[in-house]
């Protein structure tokens, strides 16, 4: 019993210092639309700011821990757990343990997760994690599997783009792996509708718009017809709520996703920043520099050292 007050505390506890630091850091969600039909990552864990994106996303914790919010919950994982997000569920993380926190993320669009599809864009999980004890290992095997493939040598790679089979069969296996992914996973956990993480409040509207169409030409009366809602009214959630203008706040988005792409894609700058949703290249580095300090070239190239 003192046992189970002291996790709730705790729990408590987590959820009041990501409360703080959401608002501290005025981390709202960002969205961000993954073009790979399978992208994994092996990286630190670090906090990142609530976000949605058009994939199902798989989380291994190799070391450390970290949270993840989803909705109004926090969830905690430890090393050796898995969890699944769900495409178009705002989400954030939280990492909060000093040391080495390290996880693999894997992103996959839902067009390859074949009969799963119609199941992940309707439903979601009522808790993403799986904890250690109760993970298939297969998982674990698919995990090493996509990680082996994401590192073959470069030439490697370059023949097989050059050869149509080779590409074909490669898709096939990715497909292959994320099926048995969501099969060994999904049974373990309980879904519920995704419209109950949803709200009808005008804030979470406006955010949860915004991250979809922030890439689109926007302006406040556009965004107040598709809400229904006085522009006034809404003019006053982001100076009242956000702190921010309108401006200041989609450039914000933009930001986010733009460093994303110069983090984790090849993409040219020029491809990045009018794809964010930048009008001119003297706009996006004026920015840019305004919040990280240095320009997208940097940024870029001090990422990947």
């Amino acid at each position: 019993m003192y046992c189970n007050i002291e996790k709730e505390e705790m729990r408590v506890k987590r959820i009041e210092k990501v409360d703080k630091n959401c608002r501290r850091n005025k981390m709202f969600p960002v969205y961000e639309q993954k073009k790979e039909n399978v992208h994994i990552l092996q990286k630190t864990s670090r906090h990142a700011p609530p976000h949605l994106h058009n994939s199902v996303e798989f989380i291994y914790v190799i070391s450390g821990s970290m949270e993840i919010g989803m909705g109004q919950e926090l969830f905690h994982m430890d090393e050796g757990d898995f969890a699944v997000i769900f495409p178009d569920v705002i989400h954030h993380y939280q990492v909060f343990e000093k040391g080495k926190n390290k996880s693999i993320y894997v992103w996959a669009l839902p067009v390859i997760t074949s009969n799963y599809m119609d199941t992940l864009q309707n439903l979601c999980p009522v808790d993403p994690v799986i904890k250690k004890a109760d993970l298939h290992p297969d998982i674990k095997y698919v995990l090493q599997a996509l990680l082996q493939q994401k590192n073959i040598s470069k030439e490697k790679k370059e023949e097989i783009q050059n050869t149509s089979e080779n590409v074909l069969e490669e898709r096939s296996v990715e497909q292959a792996y994320i099926q048995i992914l969501l099969a060994r996973s999904l049974g373990k956990m309980k879904l519920m509708d995704k419209k109950s993480v949803e709200s009808n409040d005008i804030v979470y509207q406006a955010v949860s718009y915004i991250a979809k169409h922030f890439r689109e030409d926007l302006s406040l009366e556009k965004i107040s017809k598709e809400l229904g809602v006085n522009k006034f009214t809404l003019s006053r959630v982001f100076s009242g709520i956000f702190h921010k203008n309108f401006k200041q706040y989609i450039n914000e988005h933009r930001l986010n996703y733009a460093s994303a792409m110069l983090e984790c894609s090849n993409e040219d700058i020029t491809s990045i920043y009018l794809d964010a949703g930048f009008e001119s290249q003297r706009t996006f580095n004026r920015v840019f520099k305004d919040r990280f300090r240095m320009t997208p070239r940097e940024y870029r190239k001090r990422f990947r050292e």
